[in-house]
């Protein structure tokens, strides 16, 4: 249960990577241009932009696929009530209130969303 949990949460981190990167290619491209980092942020922001599949599929059908993943993951381990041994339940109780892996993938479900309603958001403004 635990395996599965690191490789849903493996495969949400690389399905919202490319959105993530053009977000950041787009916050730093809005700077001053003359220097090397935004430039190569508009490139990114171009490149994306001149190909109307990555809209759908990178911005939109991956984290999607994320939020779906996340949130089927999420619900299952709060189903079965993934217990750890007693000895490591005692000494991450205090710091963590759920195994790492199933806190990643709910940090990883939200982001998906955020990424979503960010985009959606912008293209239902133009």
């Amino acid at each position: 249960m635990r395996r599965q949990t690191r490789l849903v949460a493996a495969m949400q981190l690389a399905l919202i990577l490319p959105a993530a990167l053009f977000i950041t290619a787009a916050l730093v491209g809005a700077g001053d241009v003359q220097h090397n980092p935004a430039r190569i942020a508009q490139e990114i922001v171009i490149w994306y932009s001149e190909r109307m599949w990555t809209l759908w599929l990178l911005l939109l059908t991956l984290p999607f696929a994320a939020l779906l993943a996340g949130c089927a993951t999420l619900l299952r381990s709060w189903n079965h009530k993934v217990q750890l041994p007693p000895a490591a339940r005692q000494s991450l109780a205090r710091v963590f209130p759920a195994p790492l892996a199933t806190l990643f993938v709910a940090a990883m479900t939200l982001t998906s969303a955020g990424i979503l309603a960010t985009f959606v958001l912008h293209m239902l403004a133009n």
